[in-house]
C-alpha cells in the first residue's frame, strides 16, 4: 500500500486519518490535505497545459534575498589558496552540501575546505553547521567529526549503505573521501573500506544515483586534470596577458564509475562499464538523470575545454557516450564550451529535463531544450540567455521558483578565474555581480532592481551554491561559496505565493535511495502541469535539497488551492496523491507492498 506521511520534523503540527484504507498522512503547513486511494498512472494522465515556455505572462513578481550568515552563525571563509591566484587549482572554488544529517527535517549545511599549494593536505578544516531552525546554526564538526583539511573540491550527499542516514562524499585534490554518519551525530571516514581510495589525483565533481534500479546507490566521480602543486605548469599567455596554465595543455583524467555491492562496499566499473571508452577529459560537474526517456538513468558530465559527454545505458552496467548525436556535447555552432554549473529545468514544459550550462566569459552560457529524449537542441540566443551572458564567466546556477509564480527563475554566480582580467585586456572584470532571470512567455529577463536585495549588485568571485529551504517557510534560500570570501547564506524574504515542497521516502528494506534521487515529480494545479526532478550534482561542486519545490501562482483568499501530485520513481514504480493543499511540505512513502 502507497501512502504519504507527514513531514512534520520541527514544523507544524501534523493529524492523521484513514481513507478509503489508505493511510493519509496531514501535510503540512496551512490547510488540511485530502487524497483519494494512491494508483498507478501513466504520462497520458497528465496531458493538461504545462506552465512552460509558450504560458502567458502574469507580470513581473518581487524579488528579495538577505544576507543573514552572521546572524545565523555560519561564520566561514572558504581556502583555495592564496589571493592573488597564481595557479589552476587556486581558482576552482569548493562545493557546498545541504544535509539533514541527523534526520530532525532541517537542512544542515555541510562544507569542505581547501588548502594551499606548499600544504595541500592541511588546510583550515571543513565545517558541518547543525540547522537548529529559524535560521539558526552551529557549528558541530568537531563532535560530528568531519574537519576535512584536505584540498576538498565538491560535495555529494547521499544514504549509500541503506541504513537510514545520509552520507557524505567529498571529491578532492589528492585521495577522495566517504564519510559514513553512524546515526549518532558522528561520522567515520570509511573511504578505504569502502573501496574509494583508488584514486589520489584531482577529482572536481561527484554525485551519487541508482544507475540499476535496485534501490542502492552507485556513484559517478568527475575528475580534471593530470596535476602536481609542486610542479606546476609554465605560465602562458593569453590575450596579451601573462596568466597561468590549463586546463588547455594539461593531461585530461578518466572519470570514475562505481557500483554499489550493497554490503558497504563499491565496485570500479569505470572500465568495464565503457565510461573510459571515451578520451580523459577535463570533467567539472555531473548529473544523472532519465534524459532520454528510455527507463534509465543517462550520465551527464560537464567538460571544462571539451564536448560534454552523455552516457546511455545500452545493457546492464554498459555504457555508450551520445552527446555528440543527441547535440549536447556542443553549442549550435558545434564549439566544445568550458562547463562548469549544470541546472536542470523544463522550460518548455513537456516533461523532459532541459539542460543550462555556465561557461567562459566572451562565450554564452548555454540552454539545451530537450525536444524528444533523443535531441537537444540549443535555444540560448531565443531565450534571451545569450549576448548578456558574455561578459561572465559563471559558475554554480540553477532553476527554481523563487518568488512562487509557478515559473522557476534562473540564477547564476559569477566570478573570472584571472586576476589579470579587466575590460582593456579581457573585455570583462575580475569580480563579477550575479545574474538572475525572470520567466517571461518563451525569453528570461534580468531581474537587477535593487529591490531585490544588494547581493545582485555586489561584484564577487562566486563559484559554488546550494539550494534549499532553511527556515522551514516554504521559500527557497541560497548558501553561496566565494573564492577566498566569506560563505553567504541568502534568505528569501518575499515569496508570497502557494507553494509546495514533496520529498520522496522509501521505506522498503535494504534501499539506499530513499529519498528518491532520479525521480521526477509532476504537480498539476488546474490546467498547469510542472515537473521537478530529485538529484545529486549540478549547480557547481554542490548538492542542494533532495526534494521537488513548487510554486504554485497567488494565492486566493476565496478558494484553497488544491493540486494532485504525480511521482515517477527511478525505478518506473508511479505514484499519485490526489487534492493535496497547497502551502505545506508533504511526504510520499513507498513502503514494501509497491
Amino acid at each position: 500500500m502507497s501512502k504519504a506521511v507527514p513531514a512534520d520534523r520541527g514544523f507544524s503540527k501534523a493529524l492523521r486519518w484513514g481513507l478509503c484504507g489508505t493511510v493519509v498522512a496531514v501535510l503540512l503547513g496551512c490547510g488540511d490535505s485530502r487524497s483519494d486511494n494512491v494508483e498507478t498512472t501513466s504520462d497520458q494522465q497528465t496531458t493538461r497545459t504545462a506552465r512552460g515556455a509558450e504560458s502567458e505572462d502574469t507580470g513581473a513578481a518581487t524579488f528579495r534575498f538577505t544576507d543573514v550568515a552572521e546572524q545565523a552563525g555560519i561564520d566561514m571563509t572558504l581556502t583555495a589558496g592564496r589571493m592573488p591566484s597564481t595557479e589552476l587549482i587556486e581558482v576552482k572554488g569548493g562545493g557546498l552540501g545541504l544535509i539533514d544529517f541527523n534526520n530532525n527535517g532541517r537542512l544542515d549545511v555541510f562544507i569542505p575546505n581547501g588548502a594551499y599549494l606548499d600544504a595541500p593536505e592541511n588546510g583550515p578544516p571543513g565545517r558541518l553547521y547543525e540547522n537548529l531552525g529559524n535560521m539558526q546554526f552551529r557549528d558541530v564538526t568537531d563532535q560530528a567529526g568531519v574537519g576535512l583539511t584536505r584540498w576538498g573540491m565538491a560535495v555529494a550527499v547521499g544514504d549509500y549503505n541503506a541504513s537510514g542516514y545520509d552520507d557524505i562524499f567529498v571529491a578532492c585534490y589528492g585521495r577522495n573521501v566517504l564519510y559514513r554518519n553512524n546515526g549518532d551525530g558522528t561520522f567515520t571516514d570509511v573511504t578505504e573500506q569502502a573501496g574509494l581510495a583508488d584514486d589520489d589525483g584531482w577529482s572536481a565533481s561527484a554525485a551519487f544515483a541508482d544507475l540499476d534500479g535496485n534501490g542502492l546507490l552507485d556513484l559517478y566521480v568527475a575528475n580534471y586534470v593530470e596535476y602536481d602543486v609542486a610542479d606546476p605548469p609554465d605560465r602562458v599567455m593569453f590575450r596579451g596577458v601573462e596568466v597561468f596554465a590549463g586546463p588547455r595543455g594539461l593531461p585530461g583524467r578518466h572519470d570514475l564509475l562505481y557500483r554499489n555491492n550493497g554490503d558497504g562496499t563499491f565496485e570500479n566499473v569505470s572500465e568495464s562499464s565503457g565510461i573510459r571508452d571515451v578520451e580523459p577529459s577535463y570533467g567539472l560537474g555531473v548529473v544523472m538523470l532519465d534524459f532520454t526517456g528510455d527507463g534509465h538513468a543517462e550520465i551527464y558530465v560537464g567538460n571544462d575545454s571539451m564536448p560534454n559527454f552523455l552516457f546511455q545505458r545500452t545493457d546492464d552496467w554498459h555504457y555508450e557516450e551520445i552527446g555528440m548525436r543527441t547535440g549536447i556535447a556542443t553549442n549550435a555552432d558545434g564549439a566544445a564550451q568550458a562547463t562548469m554549473g549544470i541546472a536542470i529545468g523544463d522550460v518548455t514544459g513537456n516533461h523532459l529535463p532541459d539542460v543550462f550550462t555556465t561557461n567562459f566569459s566572451s562565450d554564452t552560457n548555454t540552454l539545451h531544450v530537450n525536444q524528444d529524449g533523443r535531441f537537444f537542441d540549443d535555444r540560448t540566443q531565443a531565450a534571451a540567455l545569450g549576448v548578456i551572458s558574455r561578459p561572465y564567466l559563471g559558475w554554480a546556477c540553477q532553476f527554481f521558483d523563487f518568488n512562487h509564480d509557478g515559473r522557476e527563475e534562473l540564477v547564476v554566480f559569477n566570478g573570472h578565474i584571472y586576476p589579470e582580467a579587466t575590460p582593456e585586456t579581457m573585455n570583462t572584470t575580475y569580480r563579477q555581480e550575479p545574474l538572475l532571470f525572470r520567466r517571461t512567455n518563451s525569453r528570461f529577463e534580468r531581474v537587477a532592481d535593487e529591490s531585490a536585495g544588494s547581493w545582485l549588485q555586489n561584484a564577487t568571485l562566486d563559484r559554488s551554491a546550494a539550494f534549499g529551504d532553511l527556515d522551514g517557510n516554504g521559500a527557497i534560500d541560497i548558501v553561496v561559496g566565494e573564492l577566498n570570501g566569506p560563505v553567504r547564506v541568502l534568505r528569501n524574504e518575499a515569496a508570497d505565493g502557494d507553494w509546495l515542497v514533496v520529498e520522496l521516502h522509501d521505506t522498503r528494506d535494504g534501499i539506499g535511495n530513499r529519498r528518491g534521487l532520479g525521480a521526477r515529480v509532476r504537480v498539476e494545479s488546474g490546467d498547469d502541469v510542472q515537473t521537478r526532478w530529485i538529484y545529486n550534482g549540478g549547480s557547481f561542486q554542490s548538492t542542494s535539497a533532495p526534494y521537488a519545490h513548487f510554486g504554485l501562482g497567488a494565492p486566493d483568499e476565496d478558494i484553497a488551492r488544491e493540486v494532485t501530485v504525480h511521482v515517477d520513481w527511478p525505478d518506473g514504480h508511479q505514484q499519485t496523491i490526489e487534492q493535496v493543499s497547497a502551502n505545506q511540505r508533504i511526504q510520499i512513502t513507498r513502503g514494501d507492498e509497491g
